[in-house]
């Protein structure tokens, strides 16, 4: 089981943020397109390998991301059109969502309903800071990509209200 606190950076030109463990050990690196259309960002381990490209699609009502993971899957981020509350659609995640993902706070499970990662939001940060609790390793690349991508939306959603 790993823990990592994540603190929202997006400037919404050229972003480059570290991930960090509990420990504050540099985990994950992520670099963010600058005046790049569609919008990517690409999120590398401690070692400087490549582990994801998200790129969000282009001329979509409501956001859309791919996430292209180093061991070649694919993952599909679609937000839904509703009245009250944000959703998003997954397609090729392989894992079941409980929880409010706009809010950040959900939680990961497999097919067995094992828990894999717990995300949630911080309360009382200036900036956005989510903590995320992977108890399964191998997903890590894959939860770490998704919460990026989720959080560049809710930013973008900030930023024009």
């Amino acid at each position: 089981m790993k823990t990592y606190l994540v603190k929202q950076k997006f400037r919404f030109g050229g972003e480059k943020f570290d991930i960090k463990d509990d420990r504050g050990n540099v985990d994950y690196q992520v670099e963010g397109s600058f005046l790049k259309i569609p919008k990517t960002f690409t999120v590398y381990d401690y070692k400087g390998e490549l582990v994801s490209q998200i790129s969000k699609k282009a001329l979509t009502i409501l956001p859309q991301f791919e996430i292209q993971l180093r061991n070649g899957s694919n993952v599909y981020i679609r937000k839904k059109f509703t009245f009250l509350r944000d959703k998003y659609e997954f397609d090729n995640l392989g894992l079941r969502v409980e929880g409010n993902i706009w809010d950040l706070e959900f939680r990961l499970l497999d097919d067995q309903g094992q828990v894999i990662a717990e995300i949630s939001k911080k309360l009382l940060h200036l900036m956005s800071t989510y903590q995320v609790v992977i108890h399964e390793d191998t997903y890590a690349d894959l939860v770490i990509s998704l919460c990026v991508a989720i959080d560049y939306v809710e930013a973008l959603e900030n930023s024009s209200s």
